[in-house]
This record gives C-alpha cells, sequence and structure tokens, in this order.
C-alpha cells in the first residue's frame, strides 16, 4: 500500500473556495442576511455618536446646558445599538453551530460512503482532525470574521461619507495611507497563509501519531517503546511549536504596523484639521469629528486585518475538510442498480430478496499497489451452499478474494457474477443484506450485548437474539453477567475477553439469516475448548448458505466441501480434506504438522 501524503493546495487566497464553503451553508441564508443587516445597522449607529457628541459639545458650550430631548435621543440611540449587538450575537452563535453541525454531518455521511480504499491509504488522525478542529475553525470564522467584514465596510462607507460631507480637503488627506495599507496587507497574507497550511498538516500528523499510541499502547509497553515513541512525538511537537512561532511571528509583527500607519493617518488629520481650525475654515467640534471618524476607519482596517488572518488560517482548514467532502467513492452503484434496490442511506426493502449464493470469478484481476498484483486472471466457480476453505500462507489472497466477493473491493479487470447476474447490478446494501462476515479483529460498538447482536437485523426481537446467541454457545457467558444481555460490552468491546467478544460479533452476523457467509479467521480469538464448542454450532448454522472459511487451524475445515489452497492469487490445490491429503502435496504437509503439533499439545496438557 502506498503511504499517504497530504494534498498540497492553492497558495493564493481562494475565492473561489469560500464561495464553495458559502454555498454548503445555504440553508442559513436568512439568518446570514439578518446578521448582515444587524452589521450594518450597528456601523450606521457607530457613526452616529461622533455626530451627537459633536452636538452635545457645541450645546454645552454656547449654552452650558443639554436639552433634555438630546439626552433621551442618546439613550435610545445606546439602547437600539445594544438591543442589535444582542441580536447579532445571538444570531452568529446560531450561524457557527448550524455550520459545524451541517459540514460534521456532510463528513460523517461521506465516511459512511466511501471504500475500504481510501480508508487502507488515509490516516486515522487526518481524518478525525478534519472533522473537528477543522470544521470548528470553518464555523468560527464564517459566523464571527467573514460577517464581521460587513460591520468594517459600512464603518468605512459611513465614515467617509460624512467625512467628505464636513471637509473634501481633510478628507482627502486623511485617505493617503490606504494604499500601504494594502501592500502591507498583500505580502503578510502569502507569508502567514503558507505557514498556517504548515501547522495544519504536522498537526494531522499528530492526531495520527496519538490515535495510534492510544490504540497500540500494550505493544508499546511489551516492546519497551516508551521512550522511542516520545522521541518522534518530540520531533513532531517541535515541528509543530517551529511553525506556529513562525506564523506568530508574521501576525506580530502585521496587526502592530496596521496600527502605526493608523496613527500615521491620525496624525495627518490633526495636522490638517488643525491647520484648517487655525485658520477658521471648520470648528472645533468638526475636528473632533475628524479625529473620531478616522479612528473609527482605522479600527475596521484593523478589524478587516485580523478577519484576513482568520481566513488564511480557514483556508488551510477548509482545504482539508473539503477534500474529504468531495472525495468520491472507488465503489460506486449504478443508476439502474440504484433505482432497483436503493442506495445505502435510502435502501428499497421492498425490492430486496434473498440470493442463493452462486458465485462465478471470471478472469479477475486485482491489486492494491499497481506494482504488485494479488490476483491474476483468477477464476472460480462456486455452487449455492457449498462450503469453501481457503488456506495458504500470509498475503497469498485469500482475504482479498472474499473482499472481492462482498464488494469491498472491486476486480480491476475481470467479472465476477452472483446467481448469474454481474454483481455490479446490485447495489451495495442490497448485496450486502445478504452477507454475514465475522473478522478475526472484531469490532464491538459501545453498547449492550444485546444492541451488538440487534446490529445485524435492527428488527430482530428479544427471542430471535437470544437463539442466536444460543447457536453459538454465547448465552451461557451472557446469562454469567449481572445484567445478562443489557451488560454494556465498553468502547470497542474493552470490558469482554478476546472470545467473548468474537462469539458475539458471530451472533451478530447468524442473526440475519444471510445467503453468503464469511468467516476470517473468526475463531482464532478463542481457546480450543470454545473453539470445539462452536464448531459444531458453525456447521449446523453454514447449512445451505454458501459460505468462505478463511482458516489457520485446519482442523476446522475438515467439514468443507471444496478447500482451495491458494499461493501468490493463484489455485494450486483443489479437493475435499480427504483428497487433498491423498495428493500429498502442500495441505498435506501443513495439516500434518499442525496434526502433531495439537496432538502433543493435548497430551502435555493432560499429564
Amino acid at each position: 500500500m502506498q503511504p499517504f501524503e497530504e494534498q498540497e493546495f492553492t497558495k493564493k487566497l481562494n475565492l473561489n473556495l469560500w464561495a464553495k464553503i458559502l454555498k454548503t451553508v445555504k440553508k442559513h441564508n436568512k439568518t446570514m442576511l439578518a446578521v448582515i443587516a444587524l452589521n450594518i445597522a450597528i456601523a450606521f449607529c457607530d457613526t452616529l455618536f461622533p455626530l451627537i457628541n459633536s452636538f452635545a459639545i457645541k450645546e454645552y458650550v454656547q449654552n452650558k446646558d443639554l436639552p433634555i430631548s438630546f439626552i433621551l435621543l442618546y439613550i435610545v440611540l445606546f439602547l437600539v445599538q445594544s438591543l442589535l449587538i444582542y441580536l447579532f450575537v445571538c444570531n452568529a452563535g446560531k450561524i457557527e453551530v448550524g455550520i459545524v453541525h451541517d459540514i460534521r454531518e456532510q463528513g460523517f455521511k461521506k465516511l459512511q460512503e466511501l471504500s475500504f480504499s481510501y480508508y487502507d491509504k488515509t490516516p486515522v488522525g487526518w481524518i478525525v482532525s478534519r472533522m473537528t478542529t477543522d470544521v470548528q475553525r470553518i464555523g468560527d470564522v464564517i459566523a464571527w470574521a467573514i460577517l464581521d467584514i460587513f460591520w468594517s465596510a459600512a464603518i468605512i462607507i459611513f465614515c467617509i461619507i460624512n467625512m467628505f460631507i464636513l471637509n473634501r480637503r481633510i478628507a482627502l488627506y486623511s485617505l493617503v495611507v490606504f494604499p500601504v495599507l494594502l501592500v502591507v496587507s498583500f505580502f503578510f497574507q502569502l507569508k502567514i497563509l503558507k505557514g498556517y497550511r504548515e501547522t495544519r498538516k504536522i498537526n494531522s500528523k499528530i492526531t495520527g501519531v496519538i490515535n495510534e499510541s492510544i490504540n497500540g499502547v500494550k505493544t508499546t509497553k511489551t516492546l519497551v517503546r516508551e521512550s522511542r515513541n516520545f522521541d518522534e512525538f518530540e520531533v513532531l511537537t517541535n515541528s509543530m511549536k517551529a511553525a506556529s512561532l513562525k506564523v506568530m511571528m508574521y501576525s506580530a509583527v502585521y496587526l502592530p504596523l496596521v496600527t502605526v500607519i493608523s496613527s500615521v493617518g491620525l496624525a495627518i488629520v490633526i495636522d490638517v484639521g488643525g491647520t484648517e481650525f487655525l485658520n477658521g475654515v471648520i470648528d472645533i467640534t468638526t475636528l473632533y469629528v475628524f479625529i473620531n471618524y478616522i479612528m473609527q476607519i482605522f479600527e475596521p482596517v484593523k478589524s478587516l486585518a485580523r478577519i484576513f488572518s482568520d481566513m488564511q488560517s480557514a483556508q488551510a482548514s477548509a482545504e482539508r475538510t473539503f477534500s474529504l467532502l468531495e472525495e468520491e467513492p472507488m465503489i460506486k452503484d449504478t443508476k439502474g442498480s440504484i433505482e432497483k434496490f436503493g442506495g445505502s442511506f435510502n435502501p428499497k426493502y421492498e425490492n430486496h430478496y434473498k440470493l442463493k449464493g452462486n458465485i462465478v470469478f471470471k478472469n479477475v484481476s486485482f491489486y492494491y499497489n499497481k506494482n504488485e498484483k494479488v490476483l491474476n486472471n483468477f477464476n472460480l466457480k462456486v455452487d449455492s451452499g457449498s462450503k469453501i476453505a481457503l488456506v495458504g500462507e500470509t498475503g497469498s489472497g485469500k482475504s482479498t478474494i472474499v473482499n472481492l466477493i462482498c464488494r469491498f473491493y472491486e476486480p480491476v479487470s475481470g467479472e465476477i457474477y452472483i446467481d448469474g447476474q454481474d454483481y455490479r447490478d446490485y447495489s451495495q446494501s442490497f448485496l450486502h443484506s445478504n452477507l454475514g462476515y465475522v473478522l478475526q479483529g472484531t469490532h464491538l460498538f459501545s453498547g449492550s450485548i444485546k444492541e451488538n447482536i440487534r446490529f445485524g437485523k435492527l428488527d430482530a426481537t428479544d427471542k430471535e437474539i437470544i437463539k442466536a446467541a444460543k447457536l453459538v454457545n454465547a448465552h451461557g457467558f451472557i446469562m454469567g453477567f449481572e445484567n445478562g444481555y443489557d451488560t454494556e460490552v465498553g468502547e470497542g468491546g474493552s470490558r469482554l475477553s478476546s472470545g467473548q467478544r468474537q462469539l458475539i460479533s458471530f451472533a451478530r452476523a447468524i442473526i440475519s439469516d444471510p445467503s453468503i457467509f464469511i468467516l476470517d479467521e473468526a475463531t482464532s480469538a478463542v481457546d480450543t475448548e470454545t473453539e470445539q464448542k462452536i464448531q459444531r454450532a458453525i456447521e449446523a448454522a453454514l447449512k445451505g448458505r454458501t459460505s468462505f472459511i478463511i482458516a489457520h487451524r485446519l482442523s476446522t475445515i475438515r467439514f468443507c466441501d471444496k478447500i482451495l489452497v491458494i499461493k501468490n492469487g493463484m489455485i494450486k490445490e483443489s479437493g475435499s480434506h480427504n483428497q487433498l491429503l491423498k495428493q500429498k502435496g502442500y495441505y498435506y504437509n501443513l495439516y500434518t504438522n499442525q496434526f502433531i503439533e495439537e496432538e502433543g499439545q493435548r497430551v502435555l496438557s493432560q499429564v
């Protein structure tokens, strides 16, 4: 399998990406329009205060008193602005929560649709990082940063209009620093965006390492790798620290520069406006208004600089999040199969039926990596109800064969037929509803034993659950728990032994009454005594079903109709247990060696 490579993205502010993001959150359009209107209204109120204050100064200087109407107007304006800010915060909060909810929902749905090949090449840490911190970052920026652009723009526009109305000459002088601000912003945005991309990339690797460390904590301790793991983790965190500090340095220089330029603009207003005041062109209240407006103008300019930095940070998150949302599954249902059987999220159960289980591989070739073929022109015919065992060395192609049958992967070339029909004509949901699969590395979901067994058949009654558990000899140990079938299994089944987890997963597969049954080293996690107990149950459960069994212990597959010895993706030997023993080939040698070993262990256990 090829190692995962982080995708590189555009190094410029991507307006198309932001248009895509806003399109994704279009269900919040009404709330966003309301927030935009509130921002503009707040900005308008902000620009009224300097005018009202100048009137108050003039009145007080001339009359040594303020009219009650002015005081009431001031109070009303303050209350209106407070109400507008309250409504803005409430609605912006709704947008943030709604966007995060929607994108995570889309992402989770996409993860259910993606094929196994995506998970083969993509680290879990990368996916987790996209669905958590990156999505939250997008929600924060849209709700609180991008929508603030309208407040900033409105403040600037209202202030400039009022300034030109009051005195065109002073207004023109006060705006000469704007081109400098644009040049500074253009330079720093490239540096900051590049830095944020690098930190997000390293953060994905750190999340992946943490995930692996938690899942492999037992292996770490048994191999005494604590120090080595820490050293590797320290390298990543130091890289993250260096990249983050670099971004902070650019941001630390950028924002003070904006402040300095703003101060220069204020100094120009004081100089030009002071001269105009001394020459009698304007009065003191006009100069006061200009000073307030220039301070108000540069405040949103600094805010725009912050918003710009936030957008740069969020773009790095958005690029990676959308690379997940736009990932196309390698395996897709045809339009016809969806119309007939429904898709994964809208199955048409009324059109589902039980397959017979006749399976044919016709010149099937497959590889995970182009340079390493697993199957090459593989052919196989299996009659309905047959029990087929697959034997061979690790990497010979056994699991690949059953994964192709399940359509977890599709042939690179060739066809697979089920009941005489190309299995790509069936929808995945229909095909999987006819499958029962017990894996070597079993996984249980958080919840009770009853809930986990019911995953195999969501409408199963309690009686059906108990019947399935009894069939695999799981009922006894389940009733040994204080809460019986209501016992919580813990995360991933951590409260149960590996053998107990395996038996529950077996009951989960049996309860759906599948036409095709796959056992991939299904008894590897149980001891010999437990294995013997469920062996008879397995044989009974597989009656009438097309079954594929991958087993390391050859004693468990003697009852199979046909045993296939797979080597380098090809069938080297084929026949029943007795037929293969008579051939005295690979299977014979493997079986006799295992038999001698098992008999030796049995004798020793009786001593």
